[in-house]
């Protein structure tokens, strides 16, 4: 690095993967080469297993990713509960709270998305708090409050369908709390999946005892309970917002950066005011696409780590993969299969909970939808990976097999965790579950493939590990 003094705004999961890819190309970051400030008073945590605290199946302790004694074994400088006021370009130098500067041969923002307030009369009460009954759900503070407010009411409310919105909900389920969700679009997970997939879904959040208000939204909160456009007032103990977000770009606007809906970044994710600062993860727009999942996120953090150690290297996007983790449901996404062109095949069986999608483009798969049967999203993903081209019947014969398919060879290249992107030789190339984490970051991202890094690492000696659990 030549002694650049490298400033990382944020310590969230697109930061710490930026800095662990840092150091372990650096061999070694000593003399404070560089300064992390994150303004959570936690070390850096896995935020996507957040609703699985809630749920009660993952302690606190579990998603930490890095110690504070990590960054200190590596000559980072590491600062909790440090909140940046403003990035002086002009000095290279970024302005703490406290009146401190912190000088920066190159700055990258990892600033991440912040919670919008639906717009909802009642949420905040006349002091500028949130009402006693209302809880957003984005940070482990958000999570820890809402955990000691359960023991208050057993009736719940979420705002919003969304991936984030369907696994909260889950988690109160779980916990026994008799839950509803409110959800302005025509059916939940309208940003991902189509009306058929949706209404596979209801029927099942139903199933499982939540109930599924779609093409309504929440107007105001009152002593009744939450009233809805429709006129309906839903009885409640417990509000919980997990609709709306955005991208945080206040320090990148304010220093007179390029900002649409992120901050703009090229080739080198670099903002194109200034080839010095650079933003990943959540905050960043690239060709004119903000992301809010982990595996982008931590692919920009690695190149970006790489750009900086001296490769030459350049960023042109990423596919992205959608899971939802939520007891109970399984929701797998590849691509954009709304919004993708090709021949579109499609099977959906509600009554047992079941729909698949493929948009297949010149014999490619370019987009996917799997909903309650992920016993193929394995084979799937590594044909949407590799651009497999496939034959003419392939295509139904994916969504048409048997549910439990045939055990295949999972080749050493194959994707095990798309959102480390570790192949399966990397995984049998470890001796235990703690090295696969260490070494290669699989399990730690939205835990999806835990079950598959298992089964390889059970298997590694033989030579047909059964591809059937496999997930993105």
């Amino acid at each position: 690095m030549s002694g650049e003094r490298v400033v990382v705004v944020g310590n969230g999961m697109a930061a710490t993967r930026f800095v662990e890819e840092l150091v372990a190309r650096s061999s070694g970051l000593r003399n404070h080469d560089v300064v992390v400030l994150g303004d959570e008073p936690h070390p850096s945590y896995n935020r996507i297993l957040l609703s699985a605290v809630l749920e009660g199946t993952h302690r606190v302790e579990a998603l930490t990713l890095r110690n504070p004694g990590w960054y200190a074994d590596h000559g980072v400088d590491l600062r909790l509960d440090t909140r940046v006021l403003e990035v002086d370009r002009d000095h290279r130098e970024v302005m703490l709270v406290d009146g401190t500067r912190i000088g920066y041969d190159r700055l990258v923002l990892a600033t991440g998305s912040i919670p919008t307030l639906p717009p909802i009369r009642g949420l905040v009460r006349m002091d500028g708090r949130l009402h006693e009954k209302v809880h957003a759900f984005r940070s482990l503070a958000d999570c820890q409050r809402l955990l000691g407010s359960l023991a208050s009411g057993d009736r719940a409310i979420v705002v919003g369908g969304g991936l984030l919105g369907l696994q909260v909900a889950r988690a109160l389920s779980v916990r026994g709390l008799d839950t509803e969700i409110v959800e302005g679009a025509e059916h939940v997970l309208s940003s991902q999946v189509g009306a058929p997939a949706g209404r596979v879904l209801e029927r099942d959040l139903r199933r499982l005892g939540t109930t599924v208000y779609t093409g309504a939204r929440a107007v105001r909160l009152t002593d009744a309970g939450l009233r809805l456009d429709n006129g309906y007032t839903l009885e409640t103990d417990l509000v919980v917002l997990t609709a709306g977000g955005r991208p945080s770009t206040a320090l990148a606007r304010a220093a007179g950066l390029t900002v649409r809906r992120g901050v703009v970044v090229g080739e080198h994710l670099e903002s194109p005011d200034d080839e010095r600062i650079h933003a990943i993860g959540d905050c960043a727009e690239h060709a004119g696409r903000t992301t809010g999942f982990v595996p982008p996120a931590w692919e920009q953090a690695s190149l970006l780590a790489a750009y900086v150690a001296g490769d030459d290297v350049a960023y042109t996007g990423s596919r992205s993969v959608a899971r939802l983790r939520a007891t109970g449901l399984e929701v797998a996404v590849l691509g954009d299969p709304e919004r993708a062109v090709g021949d579109v095949v499609e099977v959906t069986i509600p009554i047992v909970g079941s729909h698949r999608k493929l948009v297949v483009r010149d014999g490619v798969i370019v987009a996917a939808t799997l909903v309650g049967d992920l016993s193929r999203i394995g084979l799937i993903t590594q044909h949407y990976d590799r651009r497999t081209v496939l034959g003419d019947a392939e295509p139904g014969a994916l969504l048409m097999g048997d549910r439990v398919p045939s055990p295949v060879v999972l080749g050493d290249d194959a994707e095990v965790c798309a959102c480390a992107g570790v192949s399966a030789g990397r995984i049998r190339g470890c001796r235990s579950l703690v090295e696969v984490r260490e070494s290669t970051r699989a399990t730690t991202g939205c835990g999806g493939c835990a079950p598959t890094v298992r089964q390889l690492l059970a298997t590694r000696d033989l030579t047909t590990p059964d591809i059937s659990t496999a997930t993105a």
